[in-house]
C-alpha cells in the first residue's frame, strides 16, 4: 500500500474486517476489528428490507467502509465538488456528497484505463448532518481533504456509521446514485460503476 497513488478514503488504524453480507450475521456476533469494510457487487438479499428499495434492488455496487461515528472521510484525489444533499428517506444516503475528479491510473496499472486520464464521480454517503454545510457545488478538492464524517444512524438512513463510496463514469443528475440494483440491472450497472478499490485500494 506504501505505492498506492491514492489518498486513503478513511484511515482504519488497528486493522478492518471484510463482512460477507450474502447472509445475515449471526446474533450477537461483532467484528474483531474497529472498522469493517462492505464488498462490491455483493447480492444481499435479505438487507434492503424498506421501500425505498421496492423489494428487489439487493445488489451492492458501491464500497462500504464502516467504522466509529464521527470517523474522517478523506478525498482519495484532488478534484472539485459535484453535488451536496440529504436523502430523507429510511435506508438512504442521509448526507451525501459527491466529487469529480480526472482520474490518472499509473501506466503499470493493471486496469484498461492505466496511463490514460478518465473522468469519474465519487459519491460519498451516510455522512454526518453537520458536513452539509462544509461545501458547496463547484469548491476545489485537494487530495487528502476532509470531505465529511461517519454519520449516526439517527442521520444516515438508520444505519451503522459507515462510508457508501461508489464511482461513476457518468454525471448523476444531483448528489444521488442508484447504490444497489436488482438482480437483473447488476450487469449493466457495473459498467457505469466500476470497482471502488480503484481508488480506495485492494482493500481484500
Amino acid at each position: 500500500m506504501d505505492a498506492w497513488p491514492f489518498h486513503p478514503v478513511m484511515d482504519m488504524p488497528g486493522g478492518y474486517w471484510v463482512l460477507d453480507l450474502t447472509r445475515p450475521p449471526v446474533e450477537g456476533w461483532t467484528a474483531p476489528f474497529p472498522y469493517t469494510v462492505g464488498r462490491y457487487d455483493e447480492a444481499r438479499p435479505w438487507m434492503y428490507d424498506t421501500p425505498l428499495f421496492g423489494g428487489t434492488r439487493h445488489v451492492h455496487i458501491g464500497l462500504d467502509l464502516g467504522g466509529p461515528e464521527g470517523t474522517t472521510v478523506h478525498a482519495f484525489a484532488e478534484g472539485q465538488i459535484h453535488a451536496v444533499g440529504y436523502e430523507e428517506d429510511a435506508g438512504g444516503y442521509g448526507a451525501t456528497v459527491v466529487t469529480v475528479h480526472d482520474l490518472n491510473l499509473p501506466s503499470g496499472t493493471k486496469h484498461p484505463w492505466a496511463g490514460t486520464t478518465q473522468r469519474v464521480w465519487v459519491l460519498h454517503g451516510h455522512l454526518s448532518r453537520s458536513d452539509m454545510d462544509r461545501w458547496k457545488v463547484g469548491d476545489g478538492v485537494e487530495r487528502g481533504a476532509v470531505i465529511g464524517h461517519l454519520g449516526t444512524p439517527e442521520e444516515n438512513g438508520g444505519w451503522a456509521p459507515h462510508v457508501h463510496v461508489q464511482v461513476s463514469t457518468y454525471a448523476p443528475e444531483g448528489f444521488n446514485m442508484e447504490g444497489v440494483v436488482a438482480p437483473e440491472d447488476r450487469e449493466a450497472a457495473l459498467l457505469l460503476h466500476p470497482d471502488p478499490r480503484l481508488i480506495a485500494g485492494p482493500l481484500y
